[in-house]
Order: structure tokens, then sequence, then C-alpha cells
């Protein structure tokens, strides 16, 4: 299958129209398309161009609270995004859905092959939706494809997120009802894949329901949140899926990672690459590279929620704010190590401490979907398979959902969280449930949230989906935005300014911060060692706080108002249809 999709992605199959109004291009026949099982099967293939690629699948995240990068994102920029510069209203790929749906009818094919092809053209008609609501909120439901002459569908008003969001359930039920295959290795869409986009989809929409009072839609939330266990209880019963447990719990999740074939026990969804057809990816570049890539560095705030490896907050430790980057890396979380560089890091087969020369800001550089060779770095070299959607998603989208409807059992919490920090290597706390809230976690992350179990559900969820474009939208759903604004970006513990620093206690330095205002270091500094400026010249963004931890991009403004819960509808979509009104905030 791999090989013919790539093939097709350069065939006129795809359309040329970025709006509701125009016509496609296509040069396979109605008989050729829909005259036989195989026919269906290629056109199918069109559909896959929705999902992210080999160049941005590992880019999802990067516009997040946690995350410090280069060039702040124009959306959380003050005066700086306006329906001018909006985009995302494309319906391209629905024209050409819908078309699919519509001429599906031909009966040379046997009922159950032309609805299991209707079900793969449904699943991505929701993911497509789906991804559109949570962008611009209410958007026009079209279940057709649509001619110069349907000028009342064309030039109609938007639809409300209620009418639309029962559709894209009804399109994934059907989907998960007929789609026939239940095997694969993640690039093709199984009747697993449909639930598992259910679970998704019904969880934003719950929680986006309750926490966003200003709808009026809280009492619809929880028929939402049942449409995620009815899903979950499904794939947990039915399904092949399980936890990755690999080799040990220092490699286990990321292993899901940097493996070339997606690992099929967990993974439900992936971008595969394929050296023999030129088609590979760019993440070690991109999260290498001084220039390519955002340098994103993970901030100190996000660092500090990842669990002691007895289960107690790291936290509750009277010296979390004062321990070096070493000390702070020990006796943690294991997805911490397999999430950022920490001692005992290799690259080459040497020892690869943070690069502060040209890479991070705070200390804190990802390695999730890097591979470890330093050959991979400058280009588009990259083999290793991106997951989409995977196993670990399904537990807490269930747990979420089970938590927020009350009923959320031990047994729950055993084979959910539990399980996903018995995997990481987590001793305690993994079969009982959280009885108090971590104060961190309330004062730094959310504070209105009073139920320890929904506030270690969040906590796991940033954890095990870190990096993987779920923590904005999650943001969104749980009307904590304000986070993108004010989660300071901060970095590790710097005792002082002039002394060199050995990272990972190799005993060789890695890193010297000294004042900017200066010319330089006060101190001898051996050759590779980093010599980073604090302060001084106006455009030097590094800097440091007053309890002398580095911060980045201090001096730039972040802001996130009620408005950006939605992006504007780009200006242009608007002049074409009158009708459409602009989201609040952005006329």
């Amino acid at each position: 299958m791999k090989k013919l999709f790539y093939i097709l992605l350069g065939v006129s199959l795809s359309l040329t129209s970025c709006e509701l109004t125009e016509t496609p291009e296509a040069t396979l026949t109605e008989d050729m398309a829909f005259g036989s099982e195989s026919g269906l099967k290629v056109y199918s293939y069109s559909f896959y161009r929705e999902l992210p690629n080999a160049t941005e699948a590992y880019k999802l995240d990067e516009m997040a609270d946690y995350g410090a990068v280069n060039n702040l994102n124009q959306f959380i920029r003050p005066g700086a995004y306006s329906p001018e510069n909006s985009s995302g209203w494309d319906w391209r790929e629905l024209r050409n859905i819908n078309q699919f749906l519509e001429k599906n009818v031909n009966e040379a094919v046997p009922e159950d092959v032309r609805n299991h092809y209707s079900g793969i053209a449904r699943f991505f008609r929701a993911y497509l939706y789906f991804n559109r609501v949570v962008r611009f909120g209410d958007v026009p439901w079209v279940d057709k494809p649509l001619a110069v002459e349907d000028n009342d569908i064309l030039f109609a008003k938007r639809d409300s997120r209620t009418l639309v969001m029962d559709k894209i359930i009804e399109d994934l039920d059907f989907a998960a009802t007929h789609i026939k295959t239940t095997s694969g290795d993640g690039t093709e869409i199984t009747k697993w894949a449909a639930l598992g986009l259910k679970t998704r989809v019904a969880l934003f929409e719950a929680s986006f329901r309750k926490y966003h009072t200003e709808l009026n839609l809280q009492g619809t939330a929880n028929k939402f949140y049942q449409h995620v266990l009815d899903a979950s209880k499904i794939l947990m019963e039915q399904s092949p899926y399980s936890l990755h447990m690999g080799a040990s719990p220092e490699t286990a999740q990321r292993e899901l990672f940097i493996s070339q074939k997606p690992i099929a026990t967990e993974v439900m969804m992936a971008v595969t690459m394929d050296e023999s057809l030129g088609v590979l990816g760019s993440a070690n570049w991109w999260w290498t590279s001084p220039t390519y890539g955002p340098r994103y560095s993970l901030v100190r705030p996000f660092i500090n929620t990842f669990l002691s490896i007895d289960g107690t907050p790291y936290t509750n430790k009277a010296t979390y704010m004062t321990d070096d980057f070493y000390t702070e890396t020990q006796n943690r979380d294991k997805r911490l190590q397999q999430l950022i560089r920490t001692p005992g890091y290799k690259r080459d087969g040497k020892d690869a401490a943070p690069n502060f020369n040209g890479y991070s800001y705070t200390g804190y550089q990802p390695i999730k979907y890097t591979l470890d060779a330093s050959s991979f770095d400058n280009g588009a070299l990259n083999n290793n398979a991106i997951p989409l959607m995977r196993w670990a998603e399904i537990l807490l989208n269930y747990a979420e959902a089970k938590a927020e409807l009350g009923g959320f059992t031990t047994e729950d919490w055993t084979k959910t969280i539990g399980a996903l920090r018995k995997r990481a290597g987590i001793t305690g706390g993994i079969d009982q449930l959280p009885t108090t809230v971590d104060p961190y976690m309330k004062r730094v992350f959310y504070k209105d949230v009073s139920s320890p179990v929904i506030m270690e559900i969040r906590r796991e969820r940033a954890i095990e989906l870190a990096l993987e474009g779920t923590r904005f939208r999650d943001l969104l759903r749980w009307k904590e935005g304000e986070l993108m604004a004010t989660m300071p970006w901060t970095g590790m513990y710097v005792p002082a300014l002039n002394t060199l620093m050995d990272l990972d206690r190799n005993g060789v330095p890695d890193v010297v911060f000294y004042d900017g205002n200066t010319n330089g270091p006060t101190i001898t500094v051996p050759q590779g060692v980093a010599r980073i400026a604090i302060g001084g010249k106006a455009t030097n963004r590094q800097t440091m706080t007053a309890d002398n931890h580095l911060e980045w991009f201090k001096a730039e403004t972040r802001e996130f108002k009620d408005r950006n819960y939605y992006y504007p509808i780009p200006a242009n979509s608007i002049v074409k249809n009158e009708n459409l009104e602009q989201n609040p905030g952005w006329e």
C-alpha cells in the first residue's frame, strides 16, 4: 500500500481548489474509480493527504506553553495575527471525499466492499471537520460535492458546532462499523483507528462544552464523555493493542519514535518513511539545527512536573528550585531521559550534554524524535516512523472521560495512569488513587482543578504525549489558553556566572555563562566549551531570573485573549461569502 500511496501523491486526483466554490480536476474516470474494488482502493489513497506528512508530523507541538522557541508565533504575539494573515479555511479535500461518497454506488462492487471504502472516506471527512472545528468553531457542514448552481450552500452561513460534531460522530460510527481492516503497520486506516479518533474527538468536545460555559452547552458535555467511554470499551475489549514495554523502562517509550517501522503493538496510525522512494523526514535537522528549526527548548515549570521515581512529586523536595541539572535529572520518571538530553545520553557513542552552543536556551533539549547518530542532522535524512495515534492516548482519553463523569475506580487508575507510570519505571502510587491535589500543579498550571484524580490525569497526559501535537488542543478545551502567555520560559539553575559547568559530570566542562555587559568570561575557558552571554546588549534574549534560572525571551510579550480560542476566518474567505460572520474579537 505504502509505495502506491506515495506514487499517487503526484497524480491529479488531488484538487486544485481551496474554497467550496471551486471544482476539482481528476484523471480517473468514474468507471475506473468506482467499478471495482481496486479502483476504490486507489481512489481512497488520495484521502491520506489530510494527515500530517513526513516533514510535519514531528512539529505538531511547535506552539505550546511548555516550549521556548527562537521566534514567537504570531498567533500569540500582540497585534501580529489577524484575518488578513489567517489560514486553514481550506475545503479542497472535502470536495474530493464527498465526490467519492456520492459516486460509490456501483452495484458491480459488493455492498460490504463499497461500505468499507465509504467508511475510510467518512473517517477522513470526520478528521477534516474535527480539525476545522478545533480551529474555527462553527463551520459549514457540507456532505455532497458542490456544483456552481448550489448557491444556497456555497454562500450559506456557518452551521453550529452542535450539528457538525454530531455529524462527525455519525461518520466515525459508520467508519468503525464498516471498515474491515483490523490489523496493519499503522499506515492504513483501520476499524480501531476510527474508534481511536472517536475518543479523541469526543473528549475534545466534551471538555470544551464543560469548561467553555459561554457556549451554554454544559448540559450536553456528558453525552460526549460517554462517547469516549463507549469507543474505549470496544477498543479495550476487542482491539489487539497494548503498551509497548520495550527492553526496559529507560527506552520503552522512545523506541516508539525512533523505530524505522511502526511498533504495531501500540502504534495505531503512523507516518512512515521509504528511502527507496526518497520519502524521508527531517526530524534530526529540525531538532538539532541552530537555523532550520525553532531551537525548541522545554521549560523548567514543565520539567518540574515529572515525578520522582517513587511516585511522589519532585517539587516536594525542599531543594527542587536549586538542584543543578545533574541532580534534578536523577531518580525521576524514566520518560524524562527519553524526552530530553540527560546525563548519560550519547550521540555517536560519545556523551552529549545539552547543546548550548547553537541550540538550547533552557538546558532541556528534546530527543524524542531524533536518531542518535549525528549523520542524520543536516537534511531530510530521517527514516524513523512517526506515530500519529497510539494506545497510550486511548488510555488517557478513557481515564479523563471516566474521571469527568464520576465513578473513576482504583481499577481504572491501575489499567490507565498506573500502567503508563509503571512502564516509565515509577514504583509508587501505580495501583492506588491519589488523595491530595499537588500544590505545585495547582499553583503553576491548573488553579481551578480540585480533583486529585483529574489533576494527575492532566499531569500524565502532558508528560506521556509531550511534543505529539496534543498540548495546544488540550489547553483550548480546558480553557487554559492563558498558560500560553503566562508560562515563564525558564530553564535550569545556574549557581554562578563565570563558572565552568559540567552538566553530565563526566569530567569535561560543557558551558560557562557570563555577564553579557562584559567582553566575555573572566576565567580561562577550554576549547569546545559553550560561552553564553547573560543579558547585555539589547538583542540578547538570554537572561537569568533573580533566583538564578536561565530565562529566554523575557522582554517579548505573549498574549492569549478569549478570542484566541478560535482562529479568525481568513479575510479573503469572508469577501467571497458575505454571509460568513467573523469569530468574536477578530472583527
